[in-house]
């Protein structure tokens, strides 16, 4: 997890970042590679890719829709991975996987994080699993050199979020809004106060995410954060372009163009 460390090392000089989201496999495995392929990792310490999963767990209507299609035309975990690990040496980005938890219990969580890392995966968030097992699975990861993330939601307790933060590697996420994710008009008037003493308690980067969709919300967030989560926006775009018939290497250029828009 080298690499996903040392991007974030630059947060401590004061670094603020954008974070892509994108959906693994959607519309198809050639063009997840294609758009992490094009990305600058000097605009994002880091990309997240999701998991599709049949019953989503915080997901949004354009992510779930994503998730849909993208099982619906065959997407399966382990040939995704295969794929990925091949096309490793050419992605500059550093990758964190957003999976539910029980894909990694089914699989076994030693040789799921296994099969991440050998993918070229150095970090992996579960939005679902429980403070009462985090530790246990954080452990489990560390071993093959994968990083897990922790996420605090704004109704997490002060004594929860302190012993998440403890745990969580090389960052903290952030969950702006209570509800799933998607794009909205505002961002909540509390937010910076949170997220101010979140970084106060834990010590470590603090990445924000849901309902960060526009240019204003990320410059906004980036003020008191060491990150903005872009999701629904991105995956809204990777969607309108399947829709139009375009392939990898368009749909790739038009979504780094995106998060270069962002980043700015």
């Amino acid at each position: 997890m080298k690499r996903l460390s040392a991007s974030f090392e630059s947060s401590a000089r004061g670094r603020r970042s954008i974070l892509p989201y994108i959906t693994a496999g959607f519309p198809n495995a050639a063009t997840t590679i294609a758009i992490l392929d094009a990305l600058d990792p000097a605009l994002c310490p880091c990309v997240e890719l999701g998991i599709p999963f049949s019953d989503p767990i915080a997901d949004g209507p354009v992510i779930q829709a994503s998730f849909s299609r993208a099982l619906a035309c065959g997407f399966r975990l382990s040939p995704f991975l295969e794929a990925l690990g091949a096309a490793q040496s050419r992605i500059r980005v550093p990758l964190v996987a957003m999976v539910s938890y029980s894909i990694g219990y089914r699989r076994g969580i030693d040789s799921f994080a296994r099969e991440l890392r050998a993918a070229g995966i150095e970090g992996l968030l579960m939005p679902d699993l429980s403070l009462e097992e985090i530790g246990d699975t954080a452990a489990r990861c560390a071993t093959a050199d994968v990083a897990l993330v922790a996420m605090v939601a704004p109704t997490t307790s002060a004594e929860r979020r302190r012993r998440l933060a403890d745990i969580s590697r090389p960052f903290v996420y952030y969950q702006s809004t209570v509800g799933v994710t998607g794009e909205r008009a505002a961002l909540p008037p509390e937010l910076r106060e949170d997220v101010a003493a979140l970084r106060a308690t834990c010590g470590k980067p603090v990445c924000v995410g849901f309902g960060i969709s526009r240019s204003e919300h990320v410059a906004a967030v980036c003020e008191f954060a060491d990150g903005a989560i872009v999701g629904s926006a991105i995956v809204r775009r990777v969607l309108a372009a399947a829709d139009a018939g375009r392939g990898p290497a368009e749909i790739a250029r038009d979504i780094a163009t995106f998060v270069a828009e962002l980043a700015a």
